[in-house]
């Protein structure tokens, strides 16, 4: 039987800052700065990668390009790209541990997890210096997984790329991929999951997919939820996800459900 050992979670928008605000917030202050106006659409649709190719991501963007070549009469440059990461990464540090509270579901779904034996591993779009704050202040909520690595682990070669996947997975001598489950809430997650061809699950509720604090979320009535969570679902299966969690709390029914079929 090929039984899961390991699930990865993302971190932002997954198991900590519901709605994944954090680097929105950040993102959005940073090409303010530059009198760059992004939509939120446009934040959040790079969403998962590592944060100076997201940067580059926006800018390559039809609107956002036509800004920037108004605004200074020239393409964007890899100068321009780093000077918004300067400002995004100081905005990002200034508000770090605010959004670091445990999404509702976590720290249960992972005691449950691991009490089938499973360990926890994760990886992330942020920096080593960006989780060292994250993860101090998700142990003081009770969450720690086993394993967490960034980036700046994989000599800068973030999601899509698998690398970090692998990492987790050296970290416990897990050799098949089929024993390893990736759980994030964004296209880039699904799409590392699936080069590294693990099992790769999204996250719907309060995740950067569906882009609403818990109150907005609270707030919609039955017929709006079921029409985001479609339009979610969607996206996650257009990437090659190969399941879609309503929530959090829903994974530990998903792998009893693999692990049988495997037997």
């Amino acid at each position: 039987m090929r039984e899961i050992q390991l699930v990865i979670f993302d971190w932002a928008g997954t198991t900590v800052d519901y709605g994944c605000f954090a680097p929105v917030n950040a993102f959005e202050k940073a090409f303010n700065a530059f009198d760059i106006y992004p939509t939120m659409e446009e934040i959040r649709e790079p969403m998962g990668l590592l944060k100076i190719d997201h940067i580059r991501t926006m800018l390559n963007m039809q609107r956002i390009h036509d800004q920037w070549t108004e605004k200074y009469g020239r393409e964007p440059e890899e100068e321009d790209v780093n000077g918004i990461y300067r400002v995004f990464e100081e905005k990002l540090m200034e508000s770090l541990a605010e959004y670091a509270d445990l999404k509702p579901g976590v720290a249960d779904t992972v005691r449950e997890i691991r009490n089938m034996g499973v360990r926890i591993g994760s990886t992330t779009g942020y920096t080593d210096e960006m989780m060292a704050v994250v993860t101090e202040k998700a142990a003081e909520n009770g969450y720690s997984p086993d394993t967490c690595f960034t980036p700046d682990s994989t000599g800068g070669f973030g999601r899509p790329y698998p690398y970090m996947i692998f990492s987790n997975m050296k970290a416990f001598a897990i050799q098949d991929v089929r024993n390893v489950v990736k759980v994030g809430d964004t296209v880039s997650d699904i799409k590392e999951g699936k080069n590294a061809g693990v099992y790769s699950l999204g996250i719907i509720e309060g995740s950067s997919m569906l882009g609403l604090t818990q109150q907005e979320y609270e707030a919609l009535s039955q017929e709006e939820k079921d029409e985001k969570f479609g339009d979610a679902r969607r996206r996650y299966l257009e990437a090659g996800a190969d399941g879609v969690l309503d929530s959090i709390r829903d994974l530990p029914e998903w792998i009893r459900k693999k692990q049988k079929e495997q037997e």
